[in-house]
């Protein structure tokens, strides 16, 4: 069974947090990538952000629904819910439309637990850790597709 270290992209495009959302759509485009680990000044992991962050900028803000009980009004999303999406609409800079923590692969992870990741959670860029936490590929839908030629 192939693993991640198998199947992962090591010539890593990596993001800043302060980069703004405009120069990290054009990085992403121009490198023909779907998403980009993002990487503090310690060189620490601290998210991904990928074109559907970016193309989130985009959508209609959704308003809570409310209903009222005993002239009371009831929220059925919470306010977090509603000011993170305020905040990923307007974001300026990476940290603001990067998706937070960001999930995390050993190179022992199974194919299949990836592929499995990428379906039920809808992550398509997972970066590649080692055991001391540092960044050492990515793996993208791509990848894991190639494996079936092979």
């Amino acid at each position: 069974m192939q693993k991640a270290k198998d199947i992962m992209t090591t010539s890593v495009v990596t993001l800043d947090p302060g980069t703004t959302v405009v120069e990290a759509a054009r990085m992403l485009i121009e490198n023909k990538i779907n998403g980009a680990p993002v990487v503090d000044k310690k060189g620490e992991l601290v998210g991904v952000l990928c074109q559907s962050d970016l193309v989130a900028q985009q959508k209609r803000l959704t308003m809570p629904t409310l209903f009222t009980l005993l002239d009371g009004f009831i929220t059925l999303s919470s306010q977090e819910d509603l000011d993170r999406e305020i905040e990923r609409i307007s974001a300026v800079t990476v940290a603001q439309a990067m998706t937070a923590p960001p999930r995390r692969l050993s190179p022992d992870t199974p194919v299949d637990e990836i592929a499995t990741i990428m379906v039920d959670k809808k992550l398509y860029t997972l970066p590649v850790v080692d055991a001391a936490g540092r960044l050492v590929g990515v793996v993208g839908k791509e990848d894991v597709l190639k494996t079936l030629f092979g």
